[in-house]
């Protein structure tokens, strides 16, 4: 079973033959919403919706280790995790796929993992690579197979949100060789990779960041929600063809 987190954009998962709502007791207080499970194209697959189905949950307000742990609970295959960006990379431009290879943190004030309190040992994880090479591999293959442009080499730069980063801060991320920047790949990541959850994203470019291309002056919300709103076929479809490149 694979599952999948939707976040700004994707709070339904519009080709998932649904079958029941779940909601999960976890020891780290409510997820975001039910575990939504069903089918895609007949392959079983389980939907959690980060923001919430009414999309009110900010990213540093997020309850990741619920999520992870909610969804951990299914046994799932494999994490697919879509999330909006900015583009810093001028070649990266709004409604392109990404599907990222590396992070740079910047969050703070997070719960961020699952082996911490007094009788918890301290735990290590290698996080070397941070995302899943095989799961990007089938990422990668699936967007060949139908035609759809990614780029399948990126430093994801997590942010804390809400609010938008200032010009200044997007020159900082991109002198640390940030790529793209978001607020919620972390620490949701480093919780999959704690529970040896193979895990991958899928990152919409929404608009250019600050300072950046048609964003050098101002960040359009309405123009962010229209180009997630047109994109969001093209994330549907690359799914598809992912559960069912078995076939």
């Amino acid at each position: 079973m694979l599952a999948i987190i939707g976040g700004s954009g994707l709070t339904q998962l519009a080709n998932l033959e649904l079958s029941r709502n779940e909601r999960v007791l976890t020891p780290y207080g409510e997820p975001s919403g039910p575990l939504k499970f069903g089918r895609i194209c007949g392959r079983p697959a389980v939907f959690l919706a980060r923001h919430g189905d009414a999309h009110s949950i900010a990213p540093h307000q997020v309850n990741y280790r619920a999520n992870l742990w909610a969804l951990s609970q299914s046994t799932p295959v494999g994490i697919v995790s879509v999330a909006a960006v900015g583009s810093i990379r001028p070649d990266l431009e709004p409604g392109d796929l990404v599907i990222p290879d590396q992070i740079i943190d910047y969050t703070w004030g997070r719960a961020s993992t699952f082996h911490e309190g007094p009788d918890s040992a301290v735990t290590h994880i290698d996080f070397t690579e941070p995302y899943d090479r095989a799961l990007r591999s089938r990422l990668q293959v699936a967007a060949t197979a139908i035609g759809v442009k990614i780029s399948d080499s990126a430093v994801y730069a997590a942010t804390q949100g809400p609010r938008l980063e200032t010009a200044a801060e997007i020159n900082r991320l991109e002198r640390d060789g940030a790529d793209v920047v978001g607020m919620t790949g972390m620490p949701e990541a480093a919780l999959a990779r704690e529970l040896a959850i193979p895990y991958a994203a899928i990152n919409v470019v929404a608009n250019y960041a600050a300072g950046r291309g048609d964003s050098r002056e101002r960040i359009s919300l309405e123009d962010i929600h229209a180009v997630l709103a047109a994109s969001m076929h093209q994330v549907h479809a690359l799914i598809e063809k992912m559960v069912t490149s078995d076939d």
